[in-house]
This record gives C-alpha cells, sequence and structure tokens, in this order.
C-alpha cells in the first residue's frame, strides 16, 4: 500500500518522462570518455533519448523498462502523452524544484518534449536497443555493460518499492555491470530525503563485497538532489 506524505499528496502512477542527453551527462557527471566505446546499460530507460543521442556518440546503448513492451507505435505515442503528464507533475509542483538549470518550468518543457519526439523516432528507427524487462530481475549475462544508469525509480519512488525491492534491484544492477552503476536522485517523488535508506541500504552492499560512493552532481532539480549513488566494481 502507499503511504501518504505529510502534505496528503500521492503520485498514483510511476512517471514516464523523457529525459536529454544533457540532463544524463548533468545528473550522473558523465564525461566524453564515459560514452564513448562503452557499453551503457539505461533501466529504466523510460521514454528518454538518451539512447538515440548517446548511440550516435558510439556508445552502445541498451535500454530497458517494461514499458518497452508495448508496440513500437504505441510507444512513439505514449512517449509523448506520458511525458506531458510527467511536466504537469513538474509545473503543477513547481515549489518543489529548482528551475535554473532549465531557466524556467517552459523550457524544462521543450527539452522534455523534444526527448520525447526523439525517443519516439529511434524506437521506431532501432527498437532492438529497447528491451521490456523490470528490476530486480534482468535478462543479460554477469557483466554485460561497462557503466549502467538508473533513474528515478529507486528511491524516487520509495512510497511503495521498499527495502528489500531496492536491495535486490540494486543488486542486480551490480551483477550486470563490469563497471560503475550510478543511481540518481536520492530523494522521493517529493523531495523527501532517505538518508536511512541509503545508509542501510550502502552497509547491505558493502556486506556483500560491493563498494559504494556518494558523488556529487552538475545538476539539482528537486531541492538537495545534487548527489549520486555509485556503485563500484565488486570486490
Amino acid at each position: 500500500m502507499m503511504k501518504h506524505h505529510a502534505d496528503g499528496e500521492v503520485l498514483g502512477e510511476f512517471l514516464v518522462s523523457a529525459r536529454s542527453l544533457a540532463e544524463y551527462r548533468a545528473m550522473f557527471h558523465l564525461s566524453d570518455d564515459d560514452l564513448t566505446g562503452r557499453r551503457i546499460l539505461d533501466c529504466p530507460g523510460g521514454a528518454a533519448s538518451f539512447t538515440a543521442e548517446a548511440s550516435t556518440l558510439g556508445a552502445a546503448v541498451t535500454a530497458v523498462d517494461p514499458i518497452y513492451a508495448r508496440s513500437t507505435t504505441e510507444l512513439s505515442v505514449d512517449a509523448v502523452t506520458e511525458n506531458d503528464r510527467a511536466v504537469a507533475w513538474a509545473a503543477a509542483n513547481a515549489h518543489r524544484y529548482r528551475w535554473d538549470w532549465y531557466g524556467s518550468p517552459a523550457g524544462h518543457a521543450a527539452i522534455r518534449r523534444g526527448a520525447a519526439r526523439r525517443f519516439a523516432d529511434d524506437v521506431r528507427a532501432e527498437p532492438h536497443r529497447y528491451i521490456a524487462a523490470s528490476l530486480p530481475e534482468l535478462p543479460f549475462p554477469d557483466g554485460s555493460f561497462d557503466l549502467t544508469l538508473s533513474s528515478h525509480l529507486l528511491f524516487s519512488y520509495a512510497d511503495r518499492l521498499d527495502a528489500d525491492f531496492h536491495l535486490s534491484a540494486l543488486l542486480e544492477l551490480s551483477r550486470v555491470t563490469e563497471g560503475e552503476a550510478r543511481l540518481y536522485p536520492l530523494l522521493d517523488y517529493t523531495g523527501a530525503p532517505l538518508d536511512d535508506l541509503i545508509d542501510h541500504l550502502r552497509t547491505e552492499l558493502h556486506d556483500k563485497g560491493i563498494p559504494t560512493a556518494l558523488r556529487k552532481t552538475h545538476y539539482e532539480f528537486h531541492h538537495g538532489a545534487d548527489t549520486m549513488l555509485v556503485l563500484q566494481p565488486a570486490t
């Protein structure tokens, strides 16, 4: 059961957002070296244009999301309509966010809508890049990726995904990743901090031989969301 936050606001469904390569670079502190010639997993990929854009830079990107079970025609349409819902949520809750990276809510909406259109074009042209699957079980062999990026699922929906789910999902991301797995943000969708959950998960991962680190990002949309969790290669 979803718990209500103190302000009584509950987001009833998972949002499907369309984020751009520029946003990914900032959220995950990505360098050109991170993107060039690397096997990258984006999980969950949502309607992001990251896969399309990073592929043009020479990355071999695989996006994973349960929404990819839909037909490419449905995805192309839904990418725009569902992203509009996410944009509307942000605008309606503008007080939760810092808008300086985007310039304004209108700037944010323009970037997201452009990303949704780019995603829609790519999922039709290159459907093999988009795999229908979901955490905490992924259909890839151990060490399939050099870098994994995961945003706005884990931690964001801590009101409905419990600590055991988080741990299972993080272990799975570590399993399929030869290098680092980077997760952002470390707040829930209302902007509430999750320090106890993060401390618990880091301890559990450390005990299982997976070092972790907290690393500052170049992006802060939710107030205080300026840090990512990094899972380092298992020892």
